[in-house]
């Protein structure tokens, strides 16, 4: 097969390339990784030679290109033979609705506590609207771990694209100080003890780069 390339942003604060990323390094895919700093004065140029919506992560699989997170996850299920959803057919339709609300709700949490895997102790006061998106995640969480715990530690038992659709949410969690109850704990303690998310955020307290709108909740 052709070497796959995936194309993503800072690491310090891509979650969408996070979710991408996530997936193949769960399930051992080899890939090249091209990192474009975000909001540079070459990142437009950059990017409009590599992803037709300006925006990352992109894959690259030989003469296929595939430019949006979910549809990475889905299209490297398909090629690869990859396990992207549980086999219970309960557990999956709770891990594909799951994985939907994420990639299309949530817009005043992910806008008002943007992920910021260098930064701790930073302190936001929600909207109603973020107080309600997070309310939601926690009672999706624990709903999701009450219904399948006894099919393994994962939101729906088996590690499923989901898992890394939450993975980003987890970490703004943690950034942000977000009392969680005890189901939703555990869940966000199993996804940060993984090596490969432990990787992302070693790497990420690398990169120099600082992009000012991302830091919020200073003092």
């Amino acid at each position: 097969m052709q070497e796959l390339t995936l194309y993503i942003g800072n690491k310090n604060y891509s979650s969408w390339s996070l979710r991408a990323w996530l997936f193949m390094k769960q399930h051992g895919l080899e890939f090249a990784e091209y990192r474009i700093p975000l909001d540079e004065p070459d990142t437009a140029d950059t990017l409009a030679r590599i992803s037709p919506t300006r925006q990352v992560p992109v894959l690259r699989d030989g003469d296929v290109l595939v430019w949006e997170s979910l549809a990475i996850c889905e299209y490297l299920a398909a090629t690869r033979e990859l396990p992207a959803w549980p086999t219970d057919r309960a557990a999956q339709a709770w891990a594909r609705a799951s994985a939907h609300e994420m990639h299309s709700g949530f817009a005043a949490l992910r806008a008002e506590l943007p992920m910021n895997c260098r930064a701790q102790h930073r302190r936001v006061q929600p909207s109603a609207a973020a107080a309600a998106d997070i309310e939601r995640v926690l009672n999706l969480w624990t709903s999701c771990r009450q219904a399948f715990a006894d099919h393994g530690p994962w939101l729906v038992g088996e590690l499923s694209i989901a898992d890394a659709m939450y993975a980003p949410v987890a970490l703004r969690f943690g950034t942000y100080g977000i009392p969680m109850n005890d189901d939703a704990r555990d869940y966000a303690a199993h996804l940060f003890a993984q090596p490969a998310l432990r990787e992302w955020v070693d790497a990420a307290a690398q990169e120099t780069e600082t992009i000012d709108k991302e830091e919020v909740g200073l003092g």
